[in-house]
């Protein structure tokens, strides 16, 4: 069975004003369900079903929206903040009314891909700690990491507050040599979420990040053609292989 949603609901979704002004709208004939003018913005509409108008201009609804953003560094991952940019402002103005937010969050200095959507449901089972969802990471470390390294991340580390993060894995791109002042290059796989995690175990063996990166968050991967402050939808099978996932 279909489920139905309000008119004024399902206009305000769409982006054509308040309720207030939806009710305006309605009021002045210029709203009509399945050729016929509405005349109570409160009424039942089956969004597959029902086709809605607005001054002739069919409207297109869709309960949830999945954007990938290439997260510049200096934007917070938050729907709000009240000193600095957050990742909802990079957004074009059509997605402004449909309340996305980010699925988890991203440091202010760390860029790379972040997942920003309305479905609370598929969130809640990426963000689950039951589900273990991996997430890679390209850094950039000052000192040299090396199979010792590789080694302790696989047994997993005791971070500064005494948790020991679950095995991660480690992967040496470029081994540095801090003598010529040469940083080291890697991918970390972690498959849990604490505060500033990968800094913070990397500091548990003495060495230090410099630049981070989010390559990927389970299927998901960063889409190499996306540039850094846009955001773009979902493919289906980017979004089917990140529902199989949750």
């Amino acid at each position: 069975m279909k489920s139905s949603i309000r008119l004024d609901k399902l206009l305000a979704h769409t982006g054509f004003g308040t309720r207030s002004q939806i009710k305006l709208l309605v009021k002045a004939g210029s709203v009509t369900v399945n050729g016929k003018t509405a005349k109570d913005s409160g009424q039942q509409i089956v969004p597959e079903r029902d086709n809605v108008q607005v001054d002739g201009e069919t409207v297109r609804y869709r309960e949830f929206v999945y954007l990938m953003l290439h997260k510049p560094p200096g934007v917070v991952s938050a729907t709000e903040d009240n000193r600095d940019r957050t990742v909802l402002d990079l957004l074009d103005e059509e997605y402004a009314h449909l309340e996305l937010f980010p699925v988890g969050r991203l440091d202010k200095d760390t860029e790379g891909l972040l997942l920003l959507t309305n479905d609370g449901k598929l969130s809640h089972n990426l963000l689950s700690p039951r589900k273990h969802v991996p997430k890679t990471y390209y850094a950039d470390v000052e000192g040299a990491v090396d199979e010792s390294d590789i080694e302790a991340f696989a047994q997993g580390v005791t971070l500064d507050d005494g948790y020991v993060t679950m095995p991660a894995e480690l992967r040496i791109l470029h081994r540095g040599d801090p003598a010529a002042g040469d940083l080291s290059r890697i991918e970390l796989t972690i498959r849990e979420g604490k505060f500033h995690q990968v800094k913070r175990m990397f500091q548990a063996v003495g060495k230090r990040v410099v630049y981070l990166k989010r390559l990927s968050m389970g299927p998901l991967k960063l889409d190499p053609q996306l540039p850094l402050g846009e955001a773009r939808e979902l493919t289906e099978e980017e979004l089917e292989g990140l529902r199989q996932h949750g």
